[in-house]
């Protein structure tokens, strides 16, 4: 039985991954993650995470011990890019290019096996919630209060937007105004 696991958009390139990666691709699951414990780089804690989420996968949902477990594939594709740009001398601009990566982890182990034959341990159902039932149904039509409340609410609505369009004209009158009263005061 295949465990996959997939960690979308991780802030790294891919290539930085990959060197990661390919080292610990051929190990044994134990001993992988001693590896990536010793690696110093930023792209074994985010290995080290998707792996082990794939362990606790396996072993949660489908009841597989982490001992029976290895790494079949770890697969690093390339994800969305984030372009940004830093602004630089005379009104340039230089591009700077943020680059993602997708990780997909693949474990490979053996189902459970109680008393001679493979099975898989029955999954968890949750309870539906209940529903409440209704003690009365709504009425469709507005009561008096609700109908005199929506006039008045668009009410304002259409005064706002006259008070907007005769905003304009009335700064206009004031700004005309001003201009009259400043010929006036310099022509004395």
């Amino acid at each position: 039985m295949q465990f996959k696991v997939t960690q979308k958009n991780t802030r790294q390139s891919s290539r930085k991954v990959r060197l990661v990666a390919n080292t610990i691709k051929d190990l044994p699951l134990e001993q992988a993650i001693r590896q990536l414990a010793v690696i110093e780089r930023r792209a074994t804690l985010v290995l080290l995470k998707t792996i082990k989420q794939a362990i606790a996968n396996a072993k949660n949902n489908h009841g597989v011990s982490a001992d029976k477990l290895k790494i079949k594939e770890i697969l690093v594709n390339e994800g969305p890019r984030y372009k940004r740009f830093r602004a630089v001398s005379r009104g340039r601009a230089h591009n700077i290019v943020k680059k993602t990566c997708h990780i997909s982890v693949t474990l490979e182990g053996d189902k459970l096996v109680v008393g001679g034959e493979k099975v898989t341990p029955a999954k968890k159902i949750s309870p539906k919630p209940v529903k409440a039932k209704k003690s009365a149904p709504k009425s469709q039509k507005k009561s008096a209060d609700d109908k005199s409340q929506a006039a008045q609410k668009a009410e304002t609505r259409v005064k706002m937007k006259m008070v907007g369009k005769n905003q304009s004209a009335k700064m206009a009158n004031i700004a005309s105004t001003q201009k009259t009263t400043v010929r006036k005061s310099t022509s004395k």
